[in-house]
């Protein structure tokens, strides 16, 4: 049972589910504070772990390009200590409790997150509003850090994985552009970046209205709310009134298609074949979600079971969606030793050809939600699940949609669905990128 959007004394209740013996499982609630910063939280029943997450609607598509990896740089240094707390306390803070802190940086947002038993909850959120107010950023910790992220720029210049994906974003939206660059700079542009530079950026987009805290667990919203008030009032930042942010605005991005190759001394020659797909809220991402499970997101999928089982082409080959507020594509990679290439891209492209052609089986329709489903159900099992699907849903998302509702809207979609969103999306005009020997 679900009881969806009750407000009350400046709370808003999300969504409310009971069991069948009408015990409560799971209750969201959403509180605004005066200064604009939101705090979502998801009371699991059963728990004993809690998981908080410090959103940012800041990434590498927001930075100019003089502060391109500025994002990834200052999730670095925001490490490095604060007024309170220096680096190792900020590590010790949490490793004395079992704790686990960490951070990532994506194109559209930045997340700071930890998790802890339940009764260390409220460590968590104090040394989480600690790094996000009154992180120093030095001067010596900023040339320290440059030079980490720098061999980290390095090694994934190193994998060709994240070399093939990187040059397919380059190709499909233009290597100057927001989607098209990578998150972490270039050797450049973090080489060019001053103290200055990262520590403006760090005023100008960390503030109250930016931030969403979302947290999952053996929780109470009430108290989550008084901890993160205190927490995060340091030096006055939550001090004055402004309206959340609104979402981005989605507006038309052009997707280039064509090919891009990379000549690396590698075994293997990696490569991604995908097409413009959907933005993150268009209702046709659940079909576009069936079609590529049935495509190759496990091993009954076609490809799987083309590429690999019947040919040997490949050990690994797999379809996958990415979906931005104004863009989105639909890809298939894999890695196969050179002489393989020509026949692999042929079996790929006589597969997307089929589904676009005549869609995907009844079976396979089936099969596909089934994967979807159990996906979406067992992926929610533990808390940091939780908190990151309550982050994203306020942030970037058009507002909460309840378990249930998700499972429903999967299950809602058809054969017919499916094929037109297959003949629409895969007769567009194909992006490849090619990493390998010459």
């Amino acid at each position: 049972m679900i009881d969806q959007s009750r407000q009350f004394a400046g709370t808003r209740t999300l969504s409310t589910v009971y069991d069948d013996a009408g015990q409560l499982t799971s209750l969201v609630r959403r509180t605004v504070l005066p200064a604009g910063l939101r705090v979502v939280t998801e009371q699991m029943s059963g728990a004993r772990s809690a998981t908080i997450g410090v959103w940012v609607d800041v990434g590498s598509a927001d930075e100019a390009g003089h502060l391109h990896g500025a994002s990834h740089f200052l999730e670095h240094l925001l490490f490095k200590g604060t007024a309170e707390r220096s680096a190792l306390d900020l590590s010790i803070a949490l490793d004395e409790v079992g704790g686990e802190l960490n951070a990532f940086t994506a194109k559209e947002y930045t997340c700071f997150h930890a998790r802890v038993l339940d009764e260390d909850l409220h460590l968590a959120v104090d040394v989480l509003g600690d790094m996000l107010t009154t992180s120093r950023i030095d001067t010596v910790d900023v040339e320290a850090e440059r030079e980490v992220i720098l061999d980290e720029i390095a090694m994934h210049d190193d994998d060709p994985d994240d070399v093939v994906h990187e040059l397919f974003a380059a190709q499909a939206w233009g290597p100057d552009t927001p989607l098209g660059r990578s998150i972490a700079g270039t050797t450049a542009s973090i080489g060019a970046m001053t103290r200055d530079d990262v520590a403006g950026f760090y005023r100008d987009r960390y503030r109250p209205e930016h931030l969403v805290v979302a947290v999952a667990g053996n929780l109470d919203h009430d108290d989550v709310v008084d901890r993160v008030t205190r927490a995060f009032g340091r030096a006055g930042f939550l001090d004055g009134h402004a309206e959340p942010a609104p979402r981005r605005a989605p507006t038309p991005r052009a997707v280039h298609p064509g090919v891009s190759r990379a000549d690396r001394p590698f075994e293997q020659v990696n490569l991604v074949l995908g097409v413009e797909g959907l933005p993150r809220d268009d209702e046709r991402r659940f079909a576009l979600g069936v079609l590529s499970a049935a495509l190759g997101e496990g091993t009954s999928s076609r490809l799987f079971q083309e590429v690999r089982e019947r040919r040997g082409l490949a050990y690994s080959v797999y379809s996958f969606t990415s979906h931005h507020v104004d863009s989105g594509v639909l890809g298939v990679a894999l890695g196969c030793l050179p002489g393989k290439v020509k026949e692999v891209l042929d079996v790929v492209r006589r597969e997307l050809a089929q589904l676009a052609a005549h869609g995907i089986t009844a079976e396979e329709l089936a099969r596909s939600q089934g994967q979807l489903r159990g996906g979406l159900v067992l992926g929610l099992e533990d808390s940091a699940s939780r908190m990151a699907r309550l982050g994203r849903s306020e942030l970037v998302h058009e507002g909460f949609l309840e378990t249930d509702e998700v499972l429903r809207r999967i299950t809602a979609v058809t054969l017919d669905d499916v094929r037109a969103v297959a003949a629409e999306v895969l007769a567009r005009p194909e992006i490849l990128a090619l990493v390998g020997p010459e």
